[in-house]
């Protein structure tokens, strides 16, 4: 069964009556982990889209980037989206109940965070409302705000293009160990751990924009060194 297959089970139940909140208690364990995990970035989305007023064609171009939705399985997608939107409860319900789901799987909430930015920056915009949005839910993924500058030093061009944020060491870090930082996150990146640590196929896309800026961070760094 295709993950949009699993996916429409859980909006099937959605338009039962279950709250997003319940779906996404019942979504902890590979591989509905992996349909958890797209319901999380459209229904954050969704709230999201609210931080800055509108939702836009880009917003909805970025998210197809990231997740490829078969035509038969747009109405589905839709309807998470709008469910989510209109959804009294607010967005840092939504983010707690995934911070909950994931547990102490960071990595995995990187990357929920990744996709995040990848669609908020796909106006050519980063709205001050998106930035608060962001952080507020970075803090309670308790993702630091080491990791958060890094994320967002990424994906913000107007950021503080600091190649140290990108890899999350300080300045004075011994080179050796940014190495073993820069090869650390390399490893992550790499599209095999990303669908075992229970991502869908189609967002490994994001490793490829992660792994630019992450390898351009490591040339820079070492670059000075060899200076």
């Amino acid at each position: 069964m295709s993950i949009w297959s699993r996916i429409s089970e859980a909006v099937a139940a959605l338009a039962k009556g279950e709250s997003l909140a319940t779906v996404f208690d019942r979504l902890r364990t590979p591989p509905e982990r992996s349909v958890a995990f797209t319901i999380a970035v459209i229904a954050l989305s969704a709230k999201m889209a609210k931080a800055d007023g509108l939702v836009k064609r880009s917003e909805v171009a970025a998210f197809r980037e990231v997740f490829h939705i078969p035509p038969e399985a747009e109405a589905g997608a839709a309807r998470v989206f709008n469910l989510a939107r209109q959804d009294v409860a607010g967005y840092e319900e939504y983010a707690r109940r995934i911070r909950s789901m994931f547990g102490d799987r960071t990595d995995v909430l990187c990357d929920l965070m990744e996709g995040l930015f990848h669609i908020a920056m796909a106006d050519g915009r980063y709205h001050p409302n998106e930035d608060a949005f962001l952080a507020k839910v970075a803090e309670i993924f308790e993702l630091g705000d080491t990791r958060f500058r890094a994320l967002r030093t990424r994906y913000v061009p107007e950021a503080d293009p600091d190649p140290y944020s990108v890899l999350g060491v300080a300045p004075d870090t011994p080179l050796d160990d940014i190495r073993k930082a820069w090869r650390g996150l390399v490893r992550d990146s790499h599209p095999d751990r990303m669908i075992a640590r229970g991502l869908p196929e189609e967002a490994v896309k994001m490793s490829e924009k992660r792994l630019v800026a992450i390898n351009r961070a490591w040339e820079e760094i070492s670059g000075r060194s060899a200076a």
